[in-house]
């Protein structure tokens, strides 16, 4: 229910969190904080006007608890909830409840919030729309001979996926048909253990694809725009590692073609606030065209997105700060055809993770800390010198948002501010980001979902193999070619009995070279 309100509940923790109170204080809006026990001396906990404890660490028993939430708005006296990203943000029933309370939500409305949530019901939705989808099924497959019917109908490679599902969970690619089954049933448990819902689908796995997404707004007055797109396509088992606005292959043609899709894909649910539809873009033939490339509505993401700073940073718009005017029954404050898109931006995702390890989780406590800064330079962040990770929440640190006039300069500043980044006490993946960051993959702009696996070892910083053969060859033919020229000095100097060795300082072969006669 749009009206004005006075007080905000974020139901979240960190970055995000962090970053809605300095939202919320820029209206003149009071912000009240929920914590666990973990999070007691959490940077969001100080900077808010109140705070309540939630309980215990594990989120089942803090922040995805709604009825513990909404107690705490009670308790406070907010009469708004904005929940962030992850935790009860898609919750359709969490969203009810407020509504029920008499609380503002500043989201989408509840209804929205079911009807994108279920992806094969989406998928129905999407179709009636005229948003094409990826080719598939729009059911959740209930037993084997269907399962195989379905792929062979399709033609492998296939995806498997949760119906419920989000976050890269439930997910399984099947290369051919003997890995069906078993697969099937992975991704199954994997569903119920982690959604309560087995349901799964399975669509065409389209190899060598672009994830691009498209940011939505919608008003409670008729008015849907979007803001442009970004490229998420840099990813590890379907999780973002770096995006960026604009995307190197858009053209005028193409965005304008899948931002009218995501606007229509948002009226066909009535949506309102914040949101984004995720596509895919197959690779296309050279000189394809922006008017006739295709593209395929994956999902949609009923909620503020991690990677939404690189859409502020190349519009110059504060989603935050429209959300909280559009639940506020505000009209949106320009029209599609004010949206203007400049320069480049960049965000990687600074985590707390071992990548060497498999990306295992680290934890520990930050003995000290040092952070980039300078000109184009944005860190969302709730870092301080002593702060706990434990083992309870997500693993991302901090989000390095880097803006720039072109992508060469964006990225050039990207690497830069990774260069700077100084966390003692627990490891973190910078240096890693930088490899992606600086490879050629990534600087030509022709990269695909695929990438990060397909060159795994070398932005881990382990040398391939033809590199390690072409540095023994280099190091046998350099050793051969010592050698031969420390065979040559000591024969210019058998005479007068000095001893010279093949390994003399390049600088001590040329003094000698000019000492002979």
């Amino acid at each position: 229910m749009a009206r004005p309100f006075r007080r905000v509940l974020i139901a979240n923790r960190g970055e995000i969190a962090l970053r809605v109170m300095r939202a919320c204080r820029e209206r003149g809006l009071e912000t009240v904080a929920v914590h666990s026990d973990a999070d007691g001396a959490a940077l969001h906990v100080r900077m808010a006007d109140f705070a309540v404890r939630l309980g215990p660490p594990p989120p089942r028993e803090s922040y995805l608890d709604g009825a513990k939430v909404l107690a705490a708005a009670k308790a406070s006296g907010a009469d708004a909830i904005h929940p962030g990203y992850g935790f009860l943000s898609e919750n359709a029933d969490f969203a009810e409840s407020v509504a029920q309370a008499g609380l503002v939500w500043i989201g989408p409305p509840a209804s929205a919030i079911r009807a994108m949530g279920e992806k094969t019901a989406a998928r129905k939705r999407m179709q009636a729309a005229g948003v094409p989808v990826v080719p598939g099924v729009v059911e959740p497959i209930e037993d084997h001979a269907e399962l195989l019917r379905i792929a062979r109908e399709v033609g492998f490679p296939v995806m498997l996926k949760a119906a419920g599902g989000g976050g890269g969970k439930g997910i399984r690619i099947v290369h051919q048909e003997s890995e069906l089954i078993s697969s099937f049933e992975r991704a199954r448990s994997e569903a119920e253990n982690s959604f309560k819902s087995s349901a799964v689908y399975l669509e065409k796995f389209l190899a060598l694809s672009h994830h691009i997404e498209i940011q939505i707004l919608a008003d409670a007055h008729g008015n849907v725009v979007h803001l442009g797109e970004r490229e998420c396509s840099m990813q590890r088992r379907h999780q973002k590692v770096i995006e960026e606005s604009p995307s190197p292959l858009m053209t005028p043609e193409l965005r304008a073609r899948m931002g009218k899709a995501a606007c229509d894909a948002a009226r066909a649910v009535g949506y309102l606030n914040a949101g984004t539809i995720e596509c895919l873009v197959p690779d296309a033939s050279p000189g394809t065209s922006g008017a006739t490339r295709d593209f395929y509505f994956l999902e949609m993401n009923t909620r503020l997105q991690v990677e939404h700073p690189v859409t502020e940073m190349v519009t110059g718009l504060d989603l935050v700060h429209l959300q909280l005017a559009i639940a506020a029954g505000e009209k949106l404050p320009f029209t599609q055809e004010q949206v203007n898109w400049r320069g480049h931006a960049i965000e990687a995702r600074l985590c707390a993770e071992e990548p060497e390890r498999g990306f295992v989780p680290a934890t520990g406590t930050i003995a000290s800390l040092e952070l980039p800064g300078g000109p184009g330079v944005r860190l969302d962040s709730a870092l301080y010198d002593g702060l706990e990770v434990g083992v309870h929440y997500d693993s991302m640190l901090a989000k390095l948002i880097v803006h720039a006039a072109t992508r060469e300069q964006a990225i050039e500043r990207l690497l830069r501010a990774l260069r700077e980044v100084r966390i003692a006490g627990v490891a973190h993946n910078a240096a890693f980001l930088a490899r992606v960051a600086d490879s050629a993959e990534f600087r030509s702009g022709n990269y695909h979902t695929k990438s990060i696996e397909a060159r795994l070892d070398t932005f881990l910083g382990k040398p391939s193999r033809a590199a390690i053969e072409r540095a023994a060859l280099i190091a046998a033919l350099l050793h051969r070619e010592s050698l031969k020229r420390g065979a040559a000095e000591q024969s210019l100097h058998a005479d007068s009995g000095e001893a010279v060795s093949v390994w003399l300082h390049e600088g001590r072969r040329r003094q000698l070279s000019r000492n002979q006669p």
